[in-house]
């Protein structure tokens, strides 16, 4: 006789208990750092901040996962815990002690198989690779992915605009700041290798051109230092 497993080894209520231990500590590691810890004042360093680019991680991972066929579970939970140590770790080591406090968390927070534990844990540990993404389990590849892409369209715009003024920067310096958006979203898109990936990094660097082409249009002597055009000339021909 075989053994019976879950459809879902997760439930909801044991998704949002997650995501509470998840905010938790990131509150936590903010609190617990001296003088203000590294790059303390950029709006980036924040628990609330690092909690959301999780929550755009979690419904991305779960997007990439459900199109291509891979375990949902496997990667919304390793989406969840993926940056959990990013705010009091290494950022050379704190994929592998994600993977440390998810593990923990999963083998004392329910009956979970044996195997979720450690696909989820391989997932996390291994969300920063830098190489071939077709190396890797699907759901490690849908984590990646999700990463990846949360850092192009609007949430990687608002977060450059937001960096201008913490550098004391101007809003002429915009269309800078928005073409470090466009190159990231190319790298992106160049790295991620599902359909679905390709798709949403397609729509978002759709939208960041023409956001570029909206600052350059109303702001027209804002892009003259990088263009070489008089000033008080539109750049655009």
């Amino acid at each position: 006789m075989g053994v019976e497993i879950k459809e879902s080894p997760v439930t909801d209520a044991e998704f949002e208990g997650m995501k509470e231990f998840v905010y938790e500590y990131l509150s936590a590691s903010v609190e617990n750092e001296d003088g203000g810890g590294r790059m303390r004042w950029y709006p980036w360093h924040s628990a609330e901040y690092r909690f959301n680019h999780i929550l755009n991680v979690v419904d991305l991972a779960e997007t990439i996962a459900e199109a291509e066929g891979a375990d949902e579970d496997i990667a919304r939970v390793a989406a969840l815990f993926h940056d959990i140590a990013k705010l009091d770790a290494d950022q050379e080591v704190h994929a592998e002690e994600g993977a440390r406090i998810a593990r923990k968390y999963l083998e004392t927070h329910g009956e979970f198989p044996e195997s979720f534990v450690e696909e989820v844990c391989k997932a996390v540990e291994n969300h920063s690779y830098q190489g071939n993404l077709s190396n890797l389990p699907l759901e490690t590849r849908c984590l990646i992915e999700a990463d990846l892409l949360d850092k192009v369209g609007a949430n990687g715009t608002a977060l450059m605009l937001l960096r201008m003024g913490y550098e004391a920067r101007t809003h002429m310096d915009a269309a800078e700041m928005v073409d470090r958006v466009l190159e990231r979203g190319k790298d992106a898109s160049n790295r991620v290798q599902s359909e679905t990936a390709q798709d949403i990094a397609h729509q978002r660097l759709k939208r960041v051109k023409w956001f570029r082409e909206w600052l350059e249009g109303e702001v027209p002597e804002m892009d003259s230092e990088h263009t070489g055009s008089p000033r008080g000339q539109n750049p655009r021909p």
